[in-house]
């Protein structure tokens, strides 16, 4: 009897198949998807005035379009890991594009505020899961003269993206209405389907072995990031005794989730791997970046619009050259990353970022246009050097079966962060707006009342950026050897 043929969609058939260049398409199908998700994440951002005036709700509430997608996204983030080990690449990734699709219909669609509030959640959900997957892809698929490469074209889309959705999100709102900016991750989410089906293996080589979920491990961490949360919030409100109680019980859950983890065998996040210092600095500084990254990308079109009254497009435009630029920059930054040590690299992109925070904050209204576009430039510069080379420094040296858990840890990290970054602009703006008699509550407030509070909330973003390039230098300084 002869031997059954290997499937069509088999590993080694592909390979054969496609040859060398088999590795740049299976990144390019995840990256689609992913992509696609960073669209969903930003794009939203220009739109929040306008959405806020249709369901006639304030700033307290609207705040909820970007941080439900960015809590949802980030407690999302601990279970891909299991879902590759469990299901694999291709089954995990149609399944997320899938979601985040239905998110995104569902967004669009919405009749209440909380309807829209769902069609987020499922977004952020679906994201959570896509984002750590191109990382897992290229460190177990790419050799390590290759990674710095393969991470720079990776990084160019999924910085490009929330770098352009601003901008694309701004010309829809006033051309289609807010609608149609949910609209935009159907294309991405299509094209994803119809390469995975091309090129991405039944039987994937790119995950380790299967174990189970650790369903408490997920519970008690999402109980204390809500709680946390939710406390700040509460505390901002003048509810101070619920804002306690928020505080002690998400501290709670919090040191039993860490204690559990320690414990189990088979724990959501892998917090052993905070013993190699590489990754456990790394790891701060993803997080600090996600503060900032997350924190200005939600201000720079509400500080636009509310204090130097642009319309959403031309807010939006504001960005597009620092987005063409980002596309150049990352590349080379891939390029840097494999020939110089990472920690180096890290810190001088996130000083210029903190820079470029720092001059935005001061820009000249009646001059604003020019300095806008210049400063973002810069910090898209900084941008752009920091992603690569952050993502080797951290991940670089870990054993290949521990690669699903330390992506999957920086990148929940990351978006940790994210989520705290947007939830500060948020009270610290309202708080600062107040304080200087701008609020929603002051009769008779011009768009410039409002540049003092918003220069406050930059600065705070910006010196949170230089702690994270202060933290980058302990990084280390190993590097790859030709």
């Amino acid at each position: 009897m002869e031997p059954t043929p290997p499937p069509a969609h088999d590993v080694e058939a592909m390979r054969r198949r496609y040859g060398a260049r088999y590795k740049w398409l299976v990144l390019a199908t995840v990256m689609v998807g992913t992509v696609g998700s960073y669209m969903s994440a930003t794009i939203v951002n220009v739109a929040i005035p306008e959405i806020s005036r249709h369901f006639g709700v304030g700033q307290e509430r609207v705040q909820w379009i970007s941080t439900a997608f960015m809590l949802a996204m980030t407690l999302s983030l601990p279970a891909t890991a299991w879902l590759l080990q469990r299901y694999g690449l291709r089954r995990t990734y149609i399944a997320a594009v899938i979601v985040l699709a239905a998110g995104a219909t569902t967004a669009a669609f919405s009749t209440t505020f909380g309807v829209l509030i769902i069609g987020r959640i499922l977004e952020g959900a679906a994201a959570g899961v896509l984002q750590p997957i191109p990382n897992v892809v290229i460190l177990r698929a790419f050799g390590q003269h290759e990674q710095g490469r393969a991470m720079g074209i990776f990084g160019m889309g999924i910085v490009f993206a929330p770098a352009i959705g601003p901008t694309v999100g701004g010309l829809l709102v006033e051309s289609a209405g807010w609608r149609s900016i949910f609209f935009v991750a159907l294309p991405f989410c299509a094209g994803a389907l119809a390469m995975v089906f091309r090129y991405l293996p039944r039987i994937s080589s790119l995950v380790g072995e299967r174990r189970p979920f650790d369903w408490i491990g997920l519970a008690s961490l999402s109980l204390a990031v809500l709680c946390l949360l939710n406390a700040a919030a509460e505390l901002h409100a003048g509810a101070g005794v619920l804002a306690c109680a928020l505080a002690v019980l998400g501290a709670a859950s919090l040191a039993g989730f860490i204690a559990y983890q320690l414990r189990t065998p088979a724990p959501l996040l892998e917090l052993r791997l905070f013993a190699r210092r590489s990754f456990a600095v790394g790891s701060i500084v993803f997080f600090l970046y996600g503060i900032g990254l997350f924190g200005s990308t939600y201000l720079y079109p509400v500080f636009m619009q509310m204090a130097l009254d642009y319309s959403p497009s031309r807010a939006g435009l504001v960005l597009m050259p620092a987005g063409i630029v980002l596309g150049v920059v990352m590349p080379v930054a891939g390029r840097l990353a494999d020939r110089f040590p990472p920690a180096p690299l890290v810190a001088a992109g996130l000083l210029l970022l903190s820079a470029s925070i720092v001059l935005i904050a001061y820009v000249n209204p009646l001059s604003a246009l020019v300095s806008l576009i210049a400063w973002a430039v810069v910090g898209r510069i900084g941008l752009g050097l920091v992603l690569p080379a952050l993502s080797l420094g951290a991940l670089r040296g870990l054993a290949p079966a521990q690669l699903p858990q330390a992506a999957g840890v920086t990148s929940f990290l990351r978006q940790l962060g994210g989520a705290i970054g947007v939830n500060l602009v948020g009270l610290v703006l309202e708080w600062r707006l107040a304080a200087h008699g701008a609020g929603a509550a002051h009769s008779g407030v011009h768009a410039t009342d409002r540049v003092p509070a918003f220069q406050e909330c930059l600065l705070v973003l910006a010196a949170i950026m230089l702690g994270a390039a202060i933290a980058a230098a302990f990084m280390g300084a190993r590097r790859v050897l030709k």
